[in-house]
């Protein structure tokens, strides 16, 4: 099970890791109303590097991104569900518009995006190349999202 840090716990974490001989990657995203596309991402993430790292945007970015009525869940909580996952060894909750900031402070080996990306269309790719990391595209095809979750929900079917 990871763990929630803040951003300055989060760099002396991955400070240690690499000390350690560890390679990091890094994922983002939402996370709210967690389904399986979210899990076969991390997974997948966690298999580019021996340690992966999520930043999970906060609560005022998601209603930025998704509207008013979003997020569902609390970004605390988002958080705490993500790390709860096996194949997560540390989170952490960004305010910034994008995660730019948080990849230029941990310089991760890889940076980590889902399926609806390509590595030429990934908004970090040039941040990451310019710290010497590599980007991945990773996770099943963007056939779940918590969108199409919630309608499911308020229509009663399945």
């Amino acid at each position: 099970m990871g763990v929630v840090l803040s951003r300055d716990a989060l760099a002396a974490w991955v400070a240690a890791e690499r000390a350690a001989g560890k390679t990091v990657a890094l994922a983002n995203g939402v996370f709210d109303l967690l389904h399986v596309g979210h899990v076969r991402y991390l997974e997948g993430a966690r298999r580019e590097a021996d340690r992966l790292v999520v930043a999970v945007n906060a609560d005022a970015g998601v209603r930025v991104l998704k509207g008013p009525d979003r997020p569902v869940l609390a970004e605390a909580d988002r958080a705490e569900l993500v790390a709860a996952l096996r194949c997560v060894d540390a989170v952490t909750v960004f305010a910034e518009p994008t995660v730019t900031p948080l990849l230029e402070l941990l310089k991760p080996d890889v940076h980590c995006k889902g399926t609806d990306y390509t590595v030429d269309t990934v908004p970090e790719r040039e941040t990451v190349r310019a710290y010497g990391g590599r980007t991945a595209i990773v996770g099943d095809p963007k056939d779940h999202s918590t969108r199409d979750l919630l309608r499911t929900i308020r229509e009663g079917r399945r």
